[in-house]
């Protein structure tokens, strides 16, 4: 097994979060309820990257930032009608998920 570290966002609607996420090539790996009325905890994916989404408070704060790094912002900043800019690090741009976390996103200088 490969360590990984999986942030957990803290998100109101995990299906409409899980749309949102899926603009950004993650798809949904898993779901858990305790019981079928209770908060859900969902997992998901792009390639290696892994993300927690979770409607149980405590989990997560909102406004948290997570970096995701890409091998085309470009591609990413069509998806979300949005321009890149150059950074000393590479091309970047910020968005924001429905439960507004931030996500900058970013193709290193090549």
């Amino acid at each position: 097994m490969n360590e990984e570290l999986i942030p957990i966002l803290r998100v109101a609607d995990a299906a409409a979060a899980v749309r949102w996420y899926e603009r950004l090539d993650f798809v949904k790996e898993s779901e858990h309820r305790f019981e079928p009325h209770l908060p859900a905890f969902v997992g998901i994916a792009r390639s290696a990257v892994r993300i927690f989404l979770s409607e149980h408070l405590g989990d997560a704060r909102p406004d948290t930032l997570v970096y995701l790094r890409v091998h085309d912002v470009d591609e990413v900043a069509r998806e979300f009608g949005v321009v890149p800019e150059e950074a000393p690090w590479g091309r970047e741009i910020e968005l924001r998920d429905p439960d507004s976390n931030r996500l900058r996103i970013g193709t290193p200088p090549r």
